[in-house]
């Protein structure tokens, strides 16, 4: 026999192209959401993402050794916003530690989950541990929704209170435990209609003032950008706070206060 992995996989399962193309990336975790072939008449459908399969994960998290490091030791986050956010954690059969972060919506309902690499290590950390990171540092299980999150914020917002707009999980986190009202926006390309249809319905009535940090670099802009159009669209007011120069995202700046305030804190 001769070829390659999917080869393979298509001669053992006996399945066509795509549904073997479904099936490994379903088992590794890859999003393929962002290809969509032609289905052909013997073509079926992917499987969607079912809560059901993943919500066991979040009754009872665990966070362990990697997790405790990564949330209370580097990030300084409180340990009521983790508690809230009912992040869980897991070593896979490599070996390698992994942060499950499900995302809800305003309901409580499991949408999406994401999973992030804790022995992930950045490029910027030197090219020798970059080479040697296992694994991507980020996964979303198949047919996961990539969309707004700490969404069950918005049914506790008041009328006139602020709410603060973080790009990703991390930044969110951070504005938590510095005791704001925050939600997290992937990116401005990712911002859906459905997002913005919900932010519509759920802000335009209290009349919520939104406040961001923008990160110091072009994503961040732009995000600020399109999120200022948002508001205006809305008729919302956006207030923009600027971080330090020193700081390059609100965990940064949140990091150089939690240790002005707790000087002997590492």
């Amino acid at each position: 026999a001769h070829g390659g992995v999917i080869d393979l996989a298509m001669h053992v399962l006996g399945k066509n192209f795509t549904d073997t193309c479904r099936w490994l990336a379903d088992g590794t975790n890859i999003i393929l959401s962002t290809w969509k072939p032609a289905l052909k008449d013997h073509d079926h459908p992917a499987t969607p993402f079912t809560p059901e399969r993943y919500a066991g994960y979040f009754k009872h998290p665990h966070l362990n050794g990697a997790a405790v490091r990564f949330l209370f030791q580097e990030r300084k986050i409180d340990l009521r916003v983790v508690n809230w956010c009912r992040l869980n954690s897991y070593r896979d059969t490599r070996g390698v530690n992994w942060l499950q972060i499900p995302y809800y919506d305003q309901e409580g309902k499991l949408v999406g989950i994401q999973m992030r690499n804790l022995d992930y290590a950045h490029p910027h950390d030197g090219q020798q541990a970059a080479e040697a990171t296992p694994g991507p540092r980020f996964r979303f299980p198949y047919g996961s929704q990539c969309t707004l999150y700490n969404q069950p914020i918005l049914a506790m917002l008041k009328p006139h209170e602020p709410l603060y707009i973080a790009e990703g999980c991390s930044d969110c986190w951070s504005l938590l435990s510095a005791g704001h009202k925050a939600i997290a926006i992937p990116s401005a390309t990712l911002l859906m209609p459905r997002d913005i249809l919900t932010l519509k319905t759920a802000l335009t009535a209290r009349e919520t003032p939104l406040h961001m940090y923008p990160d110091a670099d072009p994503p961040g802009e732009r995000l600020y950008t399109r999120l200022l159009q948002l508001a205006n669209e809305l008729r919302l007011t956006l207030i923009r706070h600027s971080l330090p120069p020193a700081c390059k995202d609100f965990s940064e700046y949140y990091l150089q206060t939690i240790n002005l305030q707790n000087p002997t804190q590492p």
